[in-house]
């Protein structure tokens, strides 16, 4: 098994690693290549290749900008350029859509975020002897690489983790770890704070103390593996956030699209997918809502009932007050909206979690109405779940790739779905 062997990257995998055939037929995955590199690889007890040497290496290969590259786990793919990235994305992306069952549009729209435009943050926190520690796992282990430098991040966010440091240094409410959760609002920072002990009063005036410091309007706090909800440890100004227009208070830890841009992009993407002739008195079901990222440019189009599984999101939503908009709180993967209530709909639009749509989207299958569009952060669920499309009489319109993880194996893709039907006739969707 110690044995070198030369091989010859043929492609890279959905986690991007390079995969090889070896002389016997099989194949082997090895971190770090790129498609056509000759490299020499040490094969491993579990089969994969350690790299040894790289031999002739790829155009595409570039030297990692990062200083924690091979140490924080959240750049995988730093060695890889920008374009060729984004093409090995869309790639992923019209494969699973092809495994599915679907011919592919003539063109595939794609947009990739800046680096340092990444506008939240989960990060894990572990107590050490040497102080506090903030950052990312490294890959394949528990160990927290504290992040002095970050290619991705906003540098609001990186700005603010030595003050956080310093004071989670100091709270009796960290005994051995934490999680901290940071959204970049409009207001500014939002920080939820999850701790393995409770937090007492001097760890709130320490917290208190760093919100004035920063000027960080709210930091939120829950125990660490607890059922029980949030609370404002910190509350010292509004909390707000602009979505198409209004203004909304996200609840702690709201889950936002990675950066400003990306937002904006995947808003587009739904937008330019909905019908030519959608009428505003139209009726539109969302699915996996959330605090309204679709919701409220959708809903300057046509009705739109929002069902959404979190209930301070949609209380968020409902909190805006959009004429159009009916959220409603509902957990879609153990009571997923019926196919006959689907099927009244003229457009469903989702947008699920990274697991995919589970059983919502047999019921989408079900009651076929005429377009769906698909918001995927996830190419193996989507050729999951749109394969039920496929076998339900639906063809592909156009595909959007937006490349907002930098560097990583996720991508996030817009899909537009048409059905023909003769239930309605497309003059219905202007009245």
């Amino acid at each position: 098994m110690s044995d070198i062997l030369e091989v010859t990257i043929s492609h890279l995998a959905t986690q991007g690693d390079g995969a090889a055939r070896l002389p016997d037929g099989r194949t082997v995955f090895v971190a770090d290549t790129l498609p056509g590199e000759q490299v020499s690889i040490r094969l491993q007890p579990n089969g994969r290749g350690q790299l040894v040497n790289i031999l002739s290496a790829s155009p595409h290969r570039t030297t990692p900008s990062c200083p924690l590259f091979e140490q924080c786990g959240g750049c995988t793919l730093q060695y890889m350029d920008r374009a060729a990235l984004l093409a090995w994305k869309t790639d992923l992306v019209r494969h699973a859509l092809e495994k599915a069952g679907f011919a592919m549009p003539a063109s595939i729209s794609r947009v990739q975020v800046q680096p340092h435009s990444r506008r939240r943050a989960d990060l894990a926190v572990r107590r050490t002897e040497e102080g506090i520690v903030i950052g990312l796992h490294a890959k394949g282990s528990q160990t927290v690489t504290d992040m002095t430098s970050c290619a991705v991040l906003h540098p609001t966010i990186m700005a603010s983790l030595p003050a956080l440091r310093t004071t989670l240094r100091s709270l009796n409410a960290v005994h051995k770890m934490a999680d901290l959760q940071i959204n970049l609002l409009d207001s500014g920072l939002d920080i939820l704070l999850s701790t393995d002990s409770p937090l007492i009063a001097t760890d709130r005036q320490r917290l208190t103390a760093l919100a004035e410091d920063l000027n960080i309007p709210r930091i939120s706090w829950q125990r660490l593996k607890s059922s029980a909800p949030y609370e404002t440890a910190v509350q010292r100004a509004p909390v707000f956030q602009t979505i198409a227009g209004h203004t909304l208070t996200p609840p702690p830890g709201a889950f936002l699209q990675a950066t400003a841009q990306s937002e904006q992009a995947i808003q587009q993407s739904v937008l330019d997918a909905l019908p030519a002739r959608l009428g505003k008195r139209a009726s539109l079901i969302e699915l996996y809502a959330g605090c309204g990222t679709l919701t409220l440019p959708l809903g300057e189009r046509c009705q739109v009932q929002a069902y959404e599984g979190y209930e301070p999101a949609v209380a968020a939503l409902k909190a805006v007050g959009k004429s159009r908009v009916t959220p409603v709180c509902r957990d879609l993967n153990r009571q997923p909206i019926m196919g006959k209530g689907l099927g009244k709909a003229d457009v469903v639009v989702l947008d699920p979690p990274h697991a995919g749509a589970k059983l919502q989207m047999r019921q989408i299958a079900l009651g076929k109405p005429d377009y769906v569009i698909y918001v995927s952060c996830n190419p193996a669920a989507l050729s999951n779940d749109a394969s039920q499309l496929a076998s339900a009489g639906y063809r592909l319109e156009t595909v959007s790739v937006i490349d907002q993880f930098l560097w990583s194996a996720e991508t996030e893709a817009v899909c537009a779905f048409k059905r023909e039907s003769s239930r309605r006739s497309r003059n219905a969707l202007s009245h």
